[in-house]
C-alpha cells in the first residue's frame, strides 16, 4: 500500500525525482490530448508506469513503459517525439538505456513476436513445462534455444536481434501495457467471445466505447506469465549469461502466484458472468444467498481478481457479517493492489482502491449505514 499511496497522493517526486518534469514534458507533447482506448495517451502511459513500479521492475524498464509508444509502434500511432530527430532528447530525459528499449519496443512488430512467434506457437501445457519451478538444466530450452530471436524491422525491413533478456522485457511490458488498456470494447472488435485474445475478428465497426463491462484479457495476461517465467528459466539454464545491452535484471509481477498458474478462457468467461449478474442485482428481490453465491463463484472461477471480492465485502457489511466483510475487503484490496489497474473499468483503479478502504475501515469497526444519506456520507479512509 505504501507504494500505492505514493501514486494515488500523486507525490510524483518520492516515486522518481526526474518523474515530475518527465510528465511535464509528456503534457507538452500533446500526450493528454491524444485518444487511447479508455482515456487519453497521457492516462496510458502512467499508468503502465505505475503498474510496472508496482510490480517491482527496475527503473530503466518503468522508464521505458512511461515512454513506451512515444515514437509510434506496430500497434499505434502516437509519435509524440519523431524517431529520427528526438531520440537525443528522450535520451537525456530517462538516460540511454533506457532509450534504447524505447527505440526497439517502437521498431518490433510485437503482435507477431509475443504472440505470433511465442504466445500461439506453444501450448498451454508447454507453457507451463517452460514455467515449472522444478525445470532441469538437462532439459532442453522450449522457447528460445538459441537464446535470442530475429524480427523484421517494421520501418525498414532489416533485421534485428533479440537476445532472450530483452524479449522477457517486452513480454513484461506487454502485460503491463493490456492490463490497462483492455475492457470489453476490444473483445467487440476482435471478436473474442471464447476469451483467447487471438485478435482474429474483424469488427471494425464496433462502436466505441460500448457498455465498458471487464474483458476476457487476463487468460492471455496469464499465458503472458507462463512465457516470462520459462524466459527467465532458460536464462538461468544458460547460467544467468544475458547478451542484452546493459544487464537488466528482472523479477516476475505479483501475478497468478509468481507467474505460475494459468487462468482458463472458460473460467475467465464465467467469472465475468457471475461478478456482472450479482453486481446488476436487487438485494430485496434476489436475497443476499442469491447474489453472495454468484460472486463466490466469480471468485472461484477466477481468483485473481479484486472487485468481486469488494462487492461481496458491501454485501456483507449490509448483513452485518462484518468479520467476513473485512476479509472480503482485505483480498480485494490485495488483488487491485497487485495488478496496478482494474479489472472492472467502468470505474478508475483510484476509486476502487478508495471504495476498498472504505469497506474494510467500517467492516473493522462493525458499521454500515442504513440510510441512502448515509451511503452518501461515505468517504473518508484513516
Amino acid at each position: 500500500m505504501e507504494k500505492a499511496r505514493l501514486f494515488l497522493r500523486e507525490e510524483y517526486a518520492a516515486i522518481d525525482p526526474a518523474l515530475p518534469h518527465w510528465l511535464s514534458v509528456l503534457r507538452s507533447t500533446g500526450a493528454s490530448e491524444c485518444f487511447h482506448k479508455h482515456g487519453t495517451f497521457f492516462q496510458h502511459l502512467v499508468e503502465v508506469y505505475r503498474i510496472l513500479k508496482l510490480w517491482g521492475a527496475p527503473d530503466d524498464v518503468c522508464r521505458c513503459g512511461l515512454f513506451h509508444s512515444s515514437y509510434s509502434n506496430s500497434y499505434v500511432n502516437l509519435a509524440i517525439f519523431e524517431p529520427g530527430v528526438d531520440r537525443s532528447r528522450v535520451k537525456d530525459l530517462i538516460g540511454d538505456p533506457a532509450e534504447q528499449l524505447v527505440e526497439l519496443f517502437c521498431i518490433v512488430p510485437r503482435q507477431e513476436l509475443i504472440h505470433d512467434m511465442l504466445l500461439f506457437r506453444f501450448s498451454d501445457d508447454q507453457l507451463q513445462e517452460a514455467a515449472a519451478s522444478d525445470r532441469s538444466c538437462k532439459k532442453s530450452k522450449l522457447l528460445l534455444p538459441d537464446g535470442f530471436i530475429t524480427v523484421k524491422n517494421i520501418r525498414n525491413g532489416e533485421d534485428v536481434r533479440l537476445p532472450r533478456r530483452i524479449v522477457a522485457v517486452f513480454v513484461l511490458l506487454t502485460m503491463a501495457d493490456f492490463c490497462d488498456q483492455l475492457y470489453n470494447w476490444q473483445d467487440n472488435l476482435f471478436d473474442n467471445r471464447d476469451g483467447e485474445l487471438r485478435f482474429s475478428g474483424n469488427h471494425y465497426w464496433a462502436l466505441w466505447p460500448g457498455d465498458v463491462q471487464p474483458g476476457l484479457w487476463m487468460s492471455s495476461i496469464s499465458r503472458m506469465g507462463l512465457l516470462l517465467k520459462g524466459l527467465l528459466n532458460e536464462e538461468e539454464q544458460d547460467n544467468g549469461i544475458c547478451d542484452a545491452p546493459a544487464a537488466i535484471a528482472l523479477k516476475l509481477p505479483p501475478l497468478f502466484d509468481g507467474c505460475s498458474k494459468l487462468l482458463r478462457p472458460v473460467d475467465q468467461i464465467a467469472a465475468r458472468d457471475l461478478y456482472l449478474e450479482a453486481v446488476g442485482a436487487d438485494l430485496k428481490r434476489q436475497g443476499f444467498d442469491w447474489i453472495a453465491g454468484k460472486l463466490r463463484g466469480a471468485c472461484e472461477r477466477n481468483p485473481w481478481i479484486g472487485e468481486p471480492h469488494l462487492v461481496l465485502a458491501q454485501l456483507c457489511c449490509l448483513e452485518g457479517a462484518f468479520e467476513e466483510a473485512a476479509v472480503e475487503a482485505a483480498l480485494g484490496l490485495e488483488r487491485l493492489l497487485q495488478w496496478g489497474t482494474a479489472w472492472d473499468k467502468r470505474v478508475a483503479w483510484e476509486a476502487w482502491i478508495a471504495w476498498g478502504r472504505v469497506l474494510e475501515m467500517n467492516a473493522k469497526e462493525k458499521k454500515w449505514p442504513s440510510t441512502a444519506w448515509g451511503m452518501i456520507n461515505l468517504g473518508l479512509v484513516k
